[in-house]
Parts: structure tokens; sequence; C-alpha cells
């Protein structure tokens, strides 16, 4: 058995196909390939090719984690706070207001960010992620004020409860609770109340109105 270089290639040929194949060494591939034995691969060079690509494809979506049983799209504990995803206009209940607000993913839907704006030049961004280590949400408020408030939470059945501390006037800590609650599907209220005396009594502090746009 020889061995006829093709290009930067060789490719072994048995004798009994052809004596003249295996004692010629510079046969050019086309005449090669042009040959009645060389038919098959032809014929199934662009099938393989596509097949190749297929599976080249394949491995690199599985490579990024999109099948990733882990990955945040497939926990269906960390989507349990996609009812609030989408366009809002905010405004106390039963009146009218100007406050919008836009719900949306990042970070491979690990993160539920809301960009929102109150009017009269007051805005912020709240941020939402499910951890599936702890079993538990977490919450992070900031506004343009340089106010921010971390919060830990559950979800479920579309309601949203989050409860984190903040220094009060006096030095004293105040305990917030935020509510984000589905009322229908075009509509969800959002409330925060603070404490004093460590959650014996809620103070209402703001209820917004949720309409999708």
């Amino acid at each position: 058995m020889e061995t006829p270089r093709l290009g930067s290639f060789s490719l072994t040929i048995p004798c009994r196909i052809s004596d003249i194949l295996c004692r010629s060494s510079n046969l050019a591939p086309a005449r090669i390939l042009a040959h009645p034995v060389f038919m098959p691969v032809r014929f199934f060079r662009l099938p393989l090719i596509l097949i190749a690509t297929w599976s080249c494809l394949t491995q690199l979506q599985s490579a990024f984690g999109a099948n990733d049983p882990r990955s945040c799209s497939a926990n269906a504990d960390g989507r349990q706070l996609d009812y609030w995803l989408g366009e809002w206009r905010v405004s106390p209940p039963g009146a009218q207001g100007n406050g919008t607000s836009n719900v949306h993913l990042s970070l491979d839907k690990c993160l539920i960010v809301e960009s929102w704006d109150g009017g009269k030049g007051h805005t912020g961004e709240n941020v939402f992620a499910y951890s599936s280590e702890e079993k538990i949400w977490h919450g992070l408020f900031a506004d343009n004020y340089g106010r921010v408030h971390v919060f830990r939470g559950r979800v479920t059945h579309g309601s949203a409860e989050f409860e984190g501390p903040s220094p009060g006037p006096n030095g004293n800590t105040i305990l917030n609770r935020v509510k984000v609650v589905r009322i229908a599907e075009n509509k969800v209220e959002q409330s925060w109340e603070k404490s004093a005396d460590n959650g014996v009594t809620w103070t209402l502090e703001f209820r917004g109105e949720y309409l999708r746009k």
C-alpha cells in the first residue's frame, strides 16, 4: 500500500483498487477524485460537511449553557417574578399619575431589572435575582437621591414580598417591606411599608398601581 499526496494531505489507497494510483505519487487531486473509486466521497462530501457543522453548533450551544438545567432560564423558581416584565404606567390606585416603569431581564435571564421614573426628576433602578443555592430572592433598590436598600424575600403564585433594614432618623433601625402583587394579567400593585418596632406595626409609605402599556 502506498500513500499518494493530495496537496497538503495524504490519501491511503489499497493497491488492489488501482495499480496505477498506487504507483503514482504525483497525481493531481482532481484526477484522483475523478476516478470512479472516489465517486462515493464526492457524493457524500456536502452531507458530511452539513453534519459536521450541525455537530459543532450543538456543542457550542451546550458549552454556553443554553441547555444547562442549572441555567436561570431553566429554573422555574427563578422565573416566578416574570409576571412583572413589561412596560407599565404607574399611578396611585384610582388616580392619575405620570410614573413609568420598564421591567426587563438581564444577565442571561438571571436578573430582573426595573427602571422607573416617578416624575419630577425622581428616578431609580431595582434589581432582583433568585439564588438557587440559598433558595431565596435578593433585591437591591437605588434611586438618584443616593438612597440604597437591600432586601431578601420570596416569590410565590404571583406575589412577591421583600424585607430589609435601613437606618432611621434617630439612629434606630427601620424595617422595610415591599410587596409586588399580580392583580390581573395587565395589572400589578406595589406597596412599600415601614416599621419602627421590628415588624409589630407597619406604616404605608407608597402604593403604586402598574397598568401595562
